[in-house]
Parts: structure tokens; sequence; C-alpha cells
């Protein structure tokens, strides 16, 4: 395909797409996955063309690789229930110095290299994520109660891009580690996003887990339960899932699964005919 053709095919998705919120939730398994090449640089000039041709970009991360490095380098224990991490007060610490000193400014910086326009926050900021106990089993590892959105439409208004970190807070200040997939559905939601993007280390979601033919490209939020209630999906997948099928059934118009470790995903994603990943609808369109 020629320049000009992919230009031609472009078109009518940035005019569909033009002022539109898309919130992109950016794994940690995606950062941490550059072998072949600089995938957060990828990323983050995919980011940059969005806004530039007038797309609404919020960028949601969380950090999972990165948290695990340091808690084994402080010969601290990790482990999981269901996909969520349980988390004790040292282990809060740890959350909260990877995903808001480390792996937010990486983002932050990776962006503002082609253009100052990334404007880095915590869930923790005017309360943006308002956080209530999961499970007294897991410790500090909340729900999303509620999604304060409004300093994100403020950045997002003065035409920055958002980019967040998913520890939240209750009401008496206490920090809470939230899934960020979850936390990310909840901001799209709260912002009536026209999509939600997870970037993350496969390619889709599969009928058999390891067979790369049975991606499935398109489904519903109907045929995405019944995958979870037959045991398909599973593990760290759930919380994933289970975020698409709230955010759709929320509003969101739909939501994506993604490689992020393939160059330009998102452009593929939105901005072509075929998309390269799992696009999960309300129904039939």
């Amino acid at each position: 395909m020629s320049t000009a053709d992919v230009l031609v095919e472009a078109l009518p998705y940035i005019r569909r797409f033009a002022g539109r919120t898309v919130v992109v939730k950016y794994g940690g398994n995606a950062l941490a996955g550059t072998s072949d090449h600089d995938a957060l640089a990828l990323f983050a000039e995919d980011i940059v063309l969005m806004h530039t041709v007038g797309i609404r970009p919020v960028v949601v991360h969380g950090g999972g690789p990165q948290i695990n490095e340091l808690l084994s380098r402080l010969g601290i224990e990790s482990r999981f229930e269901n996909g969520l991490r349980v988390t004790d007060a040292a282990t809060m610490d740890v959350v909260r110095m990877v995903l808001n000193g480390q792996v937010n400014p990486q983002i932050v910086s990776a962006v503002n290299t082609h253009g100052n326009i990334a404007v880095g926050l915590s869930g923790e900021d005017a309360r943006i994520l308002q956080a209530a106990p999961r499970d007294p089993s897991l410790g500090f590892v909340g729900d999303v109660a509620r999604v304060r959105p409004e300093l994100i439409e403020s950045v997002l208004a003065d035409g920055f891009v958002p980019v967040i970190s998913t520890v939240g807070v209750d009401g008496s200040g206490q920090a809470y580690n939230i899934n960020a997939d979850t936390a990310a559905g909840a901001i799209a939601e709260a912002l009536s996003a026209e999509k939600i993007v997870y970037l993350t280390d496969i390619a889709g979601l599969r009928r058999v887990v390891d067979d790369p033919s049975s991606l499935i490209q398109r489904t519903t939020v109907g045929e995405l339960e019944a995958l979870v209630a037959d045991g398909t999906v599973a593990g760290g997948m759930i919380p994933k899932v289970e975020s698409c099928i709230q955010a759709v059934r929320g509003g969101v118009r739909s939501a994506h699964i993604l490689d992020g470790r393939i160059a330009h995903v998102l452009l593929l994603e939105l901005f072509t005919d075929e998309g390269v990943g799992t696009m999960i609808t309300g129904g039939p369109q």
C-alpha cells in the first residue's frame, strides 16, 4: 500500500474521532517489552499524532513488572489473587514509588520529547480516583468508588494530554493500589470516552490461549461474558475483560485490546479498516 493510500484510508477515521476522548491504558508489560524497538518512544509518537489531529487522548498506566522488580530487589514477596496484587503497607509504598515516581515521569518525558503536551497526574491528585477497600485479605487493594473527572477535563480543555497513575485514595487520605485496567475503564466511563484501548503484551483475546490463529478480532459484551464464564478468559486477563465489559456497558462506544509491543499499534487500530487486535462493542454494528 502506498503512502497516499494509507493517508486516504486514515482520513475518515481522523474526521470521525476528532474532538473525541480516547482513553489508552498503557500496561507495564507493554512498557517492559521493548526488545526489538523502543516501544515507549513509538507509543509516544502515536499519542502526539492523535493529539495533533484533534483527538483527546488520556493515558492511564500500570507498572506491574516494574513493581515486581523493585519488590524483588527489596526482598518483598509478590503475591496475587485472581490477577490482583496482595498489597500490604510496605508493598503500597513500593507501588506509589514506582507508579508516581518512575513510570509516570517516564511516559510523560517520552511524550514531551515530541511536544510539550503531557501532564503527569496521580489518581490521588484532586482525588481523581476515590477508592474503597476491596477485600481485607488483599490489604490496600482498592475498588474505584468514584471518579472525579474535573481535573482531567480541565487538563484536556487546556490542550494537554493527561498521563494518570492508578494510585487511589479514600476519604481519610489512605492510598490504595487500584488495578490499572479497572481504573482505566472507570475513567473512560466518567469521561464518556469514545474508546478505551488496552495496550499489553498479547495480540488480543484468543479462543485458544496458545493458538495465535484463534485471535478474536471482534466480539460483543455478551460473547465476552460467556468466555469468562466458560474459563476461556482467566487469570490476569479477568480484570482487563471485566473492565472492558463495564466500560462498554457504561457508555464507552468500544474497547480494544492490543499488543503494545507492535510498532504504532494505536494508529493501526484506530486509523485502518482491518485493525490489529480485539475490538469489543455493546452489540452488532
